[in-house]
């Protein structure tokens, strides 16, 4: 239902359906920027793009009049499952996420937990104009788990890609599980709507027992993705033995990338890997500052993600946003700390739009798929209008008010494979009432399970006093040694 009762409701049938009269975003290989044009739907693909465009009997018009259409966005680093515990988290530190997550908590998740978040995140995710998404689902410690994940997806409108994990377990054992390789095996069909990854990580021990989750990777044909330049972590030393045991890959997705030196970032540029940034979470959490002007520097291709909104802002208009301020400031920082100052900023509005659309798509292996407004693709579209809002007025620099002016609540419409999931700022379908007693079953769960007084403290956990987290992971007692040397360092000086 449309919020507007005179607006006509859509199509169901599979009729084309035409964009009448908007700016068009394409995110082609020319940034090309059309004024006043049409986007015309057939079937699952875009059939002509152009001014006054000629169209089949029947076709469902919509006015895009006053608005910007563009590609649907691309989520390449979310934790869905922790999306049933929003905002819960708001004043964590990276050091908190782990204890509450990965120390005490996150075994308490069964499997109708992980399908209520899986669930609730992807509406969220077609609300704010994100048609595609990687579920970085690492709260998979049972093969029930695994199921529940997929389940929700399957049950879910959108491109997802089920990144397999479980922080709970090595990688070199969960990776090995057979229940887990028939999984993968049975549901890797290469379908467009659903493709997977492994998702670990590589903390930097010598003896690199992630060896073996990399060679299931391999025999299974997964891409890997993993959480590297992560203070306290993983660091150089986990690159430094992928790259030595020849498992860097062009489909390698590096997420944060942080606190990484220049030797490793050569070796992403040389093989071809992308960084998956996740800019709010970067700047408030510590893997390190968020490090988009250094990837520039190397050349390595980038994509936008949210990762967790336990945390944090669950709509790539937030992360262009802070990806933006980020890489700005730190421009001016530096300019300033030489005398300097900046006349001209390197990082531009179109080039994050970009990253949020095409780079995302070249970071899946999607690029012939999605990612921009081209004859041919896949109908996975959003049009940003919202005639009631005076930031919808004026449209002077459409990839500037993609990036810094448009917000969620200015997505009329969502496309995903030529078929209408929002609608006149409307989600279509029930789905929304079934999912919100799903994640209410959750959320009362786990106050009962963990308790009130553990409930609140929860939101500001203290360390456990026999865990200290030079790595957070139960799995291993490898400990990273890089991650004192500035302690050392200071022991010196006083010294």
């Amino acid at each position: 239902m449309s919020q507007n009762p005179n607006t006509p409701e859509p199509p169901t049938d599979g009729r084309p359906v035409v964009f009448r009269n908007g700016t068009v975003v394409t995110v082609d290989d020319q940034r090309r920027v059309l004024n006043n044009a049409d986007v015309l739907v057939i079937g699952n693909s875009i059939a002509a793009i152009g001014e006054r465009l000629a169209v089949p009997d029947g076709t469902f018009e919509i006015d895009a009049t006053d608005g910007i259409l563009m590609p649907g966005m691309i989520d390449t680093h979310r934790h869905m499952w922790q999306t049933a515990m929003r905002g819960y988290g708001a004043d964590w530190t990276l050091t908190q996420y782990f204890v509450w997550y990965y120390l005490e908590h996150g075994k308490s998740f069964r499997p109708e937990d992980v399908h209520a978040g899986n669930r609730l995140s992807a509406l969220d995710a077609i609300d704010a104009g994100v048609t595609t998404t990687v579920d970085w689902s690492h709260g998979l410690r049972t093969i029930e788990h695994g199921e529940a994940a997929l389940e929700a997806l399957r049950a879910s409108t959108g491109r997802f890609v089920l990144a397999y994990g479980n922080i709970f377990a090595g990688p070199w054992e969960w990776s090995a599980d057979p229940d887990v390789l028939a999984f993968l095996a049975k549901n890797n069909t290469g379908a467009d709507d659903l493709r997977f990854q492994l998702a670990f990580d590589v903390t930097g021990d010598p003896a690199f027992p992630e060896r073996a989750a990399f060679e299931a990777a391999r025999e299974l044909g997964l891409p890997v993705t993993t959480h590297a330049g992560v203070w306290g972590a993983t660091n150089d030393d986990g690159i430094r033995l992928m790259h030595e045991n020849g498992f860097m890959a062009p489909e390698t997705v590096y997420v944060h990338a942080a606190t990484l030196s220049d030797d490793s970032y050569q070796r992403i540029a040389a093989t071809g890997g992308s960084v998956s940034l996740s800019t709010e979470s970067e700047l408030s959490c510590g893997q390190g500052y968020p490090p988009s002007w250094i990837l520039r520097q190397h050349g390595i291709p980038v994509s936008l993600s949210v990762d967790t909104s336990v945390w944090f802002s669950s709509d790539l208009f937030s992360a262009m946003r802070s990806t933006l301020g980020a890489d700005r400031g730190w421009e001016h920082t530096k300019a300033h700390d030489h005398g300097d100052t900046v006349t001209h900023s390197h990082l531009r509005a179109e080039h994050v739009v970009d990253w949020a659309t095409r780079g995302g798509a070249a970071s899946l292996g999607m690029q012939n798929l999605v990612g921009s407004l081209e004859v041919g693709k896949r109908a996975d579209i959003v049009l940003i209008k919202n005639d009631h809002s005076p930031t919808m007025y004026p449209i002077l620099n459409p990839n500037g008010h993609i990036a810094l002016q448009a917000g969620r609540g200015d997505v009329h419409t969502v496309m995903v494979d030529g078929a209408i999931a929002k609608y006149d700022g409307r989600l279509l379908g029930d789905d929304l009432a079934s999912v919100k007693k799903e994640v209410e079953s959750t959320v009362d769960y786990l106050q009962s399970e963990l308790g009130e007084p553990a409930w609140r403290q929860g939101m500001n956990p203290d360390a456990p006093e026999a865990k200290m987290l030079d790595n957070p992971y139960t799995y291993t007692e490898y400990k990273d040694a890089s991650t004192h040397q500035k302690e050392s360092e200071r022991a010196d000086v006083t010294l």
